[in-house]
């Protein structure tokens, strides 16, 4: 039997089984494609299985159909836990993405005005972020549960930041850590000063370093792990504490977990 003899119903539950690309890609074959491709049985599949309690947390709008609601949730981030988390989901899969905001991240001294300050920034999802003002210690560390991310999904973090009149950075390796499952885990050394300069770049020549993102921020790489869908927690750190150069100028907007593919 063609599929075009098939119940609309039958073709909205083989879709459905698919992802939200090929949904897409197959609505261009007939309009019973069309038509079954656009039902909210398909997009109730793609969205994650807590997106009620997830959106429940938010103040997005009633939308008319299930796929209206999956292209909002990965248009822009929601924003949960009094502006302390972001959740959005992947377009291409529908897998789950977080980003953890300053104020939901463990920073050493961040409660001190000496030195960090809490401010808005009109290019943050969030409510605040974290500008250093002067430390020799820089230690920033985050925490999350597996359990609320996609399950047999390869997911990175991100530490996502600006540099605004910036100073200390420079020639100054920053250690990026990720620890998944209590004993695997990865760190890099990289360097958060966006700007390669052509002389004496002793001790930073070669390392990662930060690129421009969509949203006006900065973001590097900090590692990746395999979430196989156990309840654990991916534990994620920035450090620049053996130098003892005086730093400033950094803006924390959080450090975000989504999904990676292989380019």
């Amino acid at each position: 039997m063609e599929f075009e003899g098939l119940p609309e119903g039958c073709i909205a539950d083989i879709l459905s089984r698919t992802t939200p690309m090929d949904a897409c890609r197959l609505s261009l074959v007939s309009k019973l494609f069309h038509s079954a491709a656009d039902s909210d049985a398909v997009w109730e599949r793609f969205l994650s299985s807590d997106y009620h309690s997830i959106i429940s947390q938010s103040l997005l709008p009633n939308y008319p159909s299930k796929k209206a609601l999956y292209l909002a949730l990965s248009d822009h981030p929601v924003i949960l836990d009094e502006g302390k988390m972001s959740f959005q989901l992947e377009k291409k899969s529908g897998k789950k993405c977080y980003m953890l905001a300053a104020r939901a991240l463990t920073i050493i001294w961040g409660s001190t005005d000496q030195y960090w300050n809490w401010l808005t920034h009109p290019d943050s999802r969030f409510p605040e972020v974290a500008t250093l003002r002067d430390v020799c210690w820089l230690e920033i560390r985050g925490v999350l549960k597996t359990l609320t991310l996609s399950p047999d999904t390869q997911y990175a973090a991100y530490f996502v930041f600006k540099m605004i009149n910036a100073r200390g950075f420079e020639n100054v390796c920053v250690e990026l850590s990720v620890n998944f499952d209590g004993d695997h885990g990865s760190s890099k050394n990289v360097c958060l000063d966006p700007r390669e300069r052509s002389r004496n770049e002793r001790g930073v020549a070669g390392l990662q370093r930060p690129s421009a993102r969509s949203d006006g921020w900065l973001e590097i790489e900090m590692g990746e792990f395999f979430n196989i869908g156990i309840e654990d927690e991916v534990q994620m750190s920035v450090m620049a504490v053996k130098d003892g150069r005086w730093k400033s100028g950094l803006l924390v907007e959080g450090i975000e977990v989504r999904p990676k593919y292989e380019n």
